[in-house]
């Protein structure tokens, strides 16, 4: 689970009046209620949700972003057009470094992982490992200063039958500033992590951004509807998409042709995609073990699965929705927006326990209804395991304390210098009483457009 994540020139955030990092932490505060919302294992309270409130343009989508960058470093290295990434308020920020920070729980210890890179020179500056302690004490796993070509290993990195080995991975890239050690660590290591079991934590991280940190854009689908082809969860999802109202009462795969699903695709993904489907086919045939292999097409408005098996048969499938005591069936570009932003959130509120989404614009195509009864609906399942949801949302109604508690609420605002800054609702002492949704749109709290005169009145 998250922590803290903290950031420092990139996008909108620059840095604050004393130099240090912008930070988002998921830290309980001191409210007192609600405490089925807490993860607590008995040395931290985490929060299992917050909802990230501000004026468009504010920055909150730059913090969805910066998370989101961080992955992508760490997954698969620095992505098309990072020079220009930067905060750019201030000319000087162009050859600072950029610093991103996560902190976060694996198997009931703690870690602090990060990096600092100069964006525009693509050049890594600096890495860190550590393992965080109860007693405010840290231990250094491994440690790079990059300029100076300089490294460290520590803790359980520190072994005699692993040392030898690590070292000889960090000396590969001692003078390499363009890649982190943790993505090193993670290049066809399977078999490292197999004999050397000390060492796993470095695997243990990369598969917490790569498989646990999930970051969505309005933009995109947020599921690849994988959940509603397990058969054991069909009762539930149906369960589940009959309470939002969208009409649905059940959803059925039907076989489709492979030329349905090829259309509308550029000729020459449709090729890459017969020749990866061909490849698959030998795969499955050459290995008794393989009993078959699922290729999952999503986009904003189809949904297929291709499945290949060791017969050589190629099976194609879309899915359709009931609609109906007749039970209608409707494809997925039939239903309303509003429907398929539902389906693709309901994964969140069927999803095992150890994730951490973050969903940009939550109330995007949603009833503000439909968006309470959904945050309502996540904070009652989150009771039983232990996931977290963090939202950036303009629906106000969500600041509600018979639904949230004071630390659960985080604002972004833009200040006159065009830097954002990042601050919890925790920090005013705000009545419980107090109707906060009409505080915060009166700007109580900043994070609300300011407008000027669109339209001066022409004196005579």
């Amino acid at each position: 689970m998250l922590i803290r994540f903290n950031v420092r020139n990139f996008l909108s955030f620059s840095s604050r009046y004393d130099g240090s990092t912008e930070e988002f932490s998921m830290i309980a505060g001191k409210v007192r209620s609600k405490k089925e919302h807490i993860y607590d294992d008995g040395k931290i309270k985490l929060l299992k949700f917050a909802a990230v409130y501000g004026a468009n343009a504010a920055g909150k989508s730059n913090l969805v972003k910066a998370m989101n960058f961080m992955k992508r470093v760490v997954t698969s290295g620095l992505p098309d057009g990072h020079t220009e990434k930067y905060c750019k308020v201030d000319s000087a920020n162009r050859d600072k470094p950029s610093y991103f920070e996560v902190e976060i729980t694996l198997n009931d210890k703690y870690y602090s992982y990060g990096f600092e890179v100069i964006l525009n020179q693509s050049k890594f500056v600096s890495e860190w490992l550590v393992e965080l302690r109860s007693d405010n004490s840290e231990k250094v796993l491994f440690s790079r200063d990059v300029e100076n070509k300089q490294y460290e290993l520590g803790g359980e990195l520190a072994k005699s039958e692993v040392y030898d080995k690590l070292k000889g991975y960090a000396d590969d890239i001692r003078d390499d500033t363009s890649i982190l050690f943790l993505s090193v660590m993670n290049q066809n290591k399977k078999n490292l992590y197999q004999t050397y079991e000390s060492a796993k934590i470095l695997q243990e991280v990369f598969l917490w951004f790569g498989n646990r940190f999930d970051i969505n854009y309005p933009n995109q689908p947020v599921s690849s509807y994988a959940y509603l082809s397990k058969a054991d969860k069909v009762s539930e999802v149906c369960r589940i998409i009959s309470a939002f109202g969208t009409g649905i009462t059940n959803f059925r795969m039907v076989d489709v042709s492979i030329e349905k699903v090829l259309h509308g695709i550029p000729k020459n993904l449709q090729k890459r995609i017969l020749a990866d489907l061909e490849q698959k086919q030998v795969e499955v045939r050459g290995n008794e073990d393989i009993k078959g292999i699922n290729l999952v097409m999503r986009s904003a408005t189809d949904f297929f699965v291709i499945t290949v098996d060791g017969s050589d048969t190629l099976k194609c499938q879309t899915i359709e929705f009931c609609h109906g005591p007749k039970e209608v069936l409707f494809s997925l570009d039939e239903e309303s927006d509003g429907t398929v932003r539902i389906l693709d959130l309901l994964e969140i509120l069927i999803a095992g326990e150890g994730k951490t989404y973050v969903i940009d614009e939550l109330d995007r195509c949603l009833h503000p209804s439909l968006t309470y009864k959904f945050v309502e609906n996540f904070l009652k399942m989150a009771e039983e395991k232990n996931i977290q949801l963090i939202v950036t949302t303009h629906e106000s109604r969500l600041m509600d304390f018979d639904l949230l508690r004071r630390d659960e609420i985080w604002f972004i605002d833009k200040k006159k210098t065009g830097e954002s800054d990042i601050y919890s609702l925790e920090e005013y002492n705000a009545r419980f009483d107090q109707k906060i949704d009409k505080a915060y749109l009166e700007g109580r709290y900043g994070g609300v457009p300011i407008f000027s005169t669109i339209f001066p009145v022409k004196e005579d």
